[in-house]
């Protein structure tokens, strides 16, 4: 998945495909007609209450698009830059910017076994620490090791 340009009225008519919803059942949940769940899917971006009750009605957290494309694409926060002198701290939840999910890190592993890009062009553009690729990279052969190992047995 493209996680630097999202469309998400494409990925939600591909998810509505797939758990082949009925379009009465659609239309009832957001009290609209067909007309207005047609222009949801046609649209890049939707209001995030529709998106929370497109994530509700079928059951996949789209958000987590969202989030994915922070983690790859937002520069890395200085932990200084943002600070009051004040000493005053956010009344929101604080969320940690390196968290990497599998299809993360299946997404960065794949560029860099298919040659699509260096190592150092990874860490250079997604600001992925080194040892954390490689880390990535140990585990991962690993993982295909154990994977041949079995399907030769």
């Amino acid at each position: 998945m493209a996680y630097k340009s999202i469309h998400i009225g494409t990925l939600i008519h591909q998810r509505v495909k797939e758990s082949n919803m009925d379009m009465k059942r659609i239309t009832h949940f957001f009290k609209c007609c067909e007309e207005q769940i047609q222009k949801h899917f046609e649209s890049k971006d939707i209001r995030c209450e529709d998106l929370l009750k497109w994530s509700k009605l079928l059951e996949y957290d789209f958000f987590r698009i969202y989030s994915q494309h922070l983690i790859l694409h937002a520069p890395q926060r200085n932990v200084n830059y943002n600070k009051r002198s004040s000493g005053k701290t956010s009344s929101l939840p604080q969320f940690r910017k390196n968290i990497y999910t599998k299809e993360i890190i299946e997404f960065i592993l794949e560029k860099v076994n298919n040659g699509k890009m260096s190592k150092n062009e990874i860490m250079d553009q997604y600001n992925i620490p080194k040892t954390t690729l490689y880390k990535w990279i140990y585990k991962h052969d690993k993982s295909l090791i154990r994977q041949n190992e079995t399907s030769i047995t």
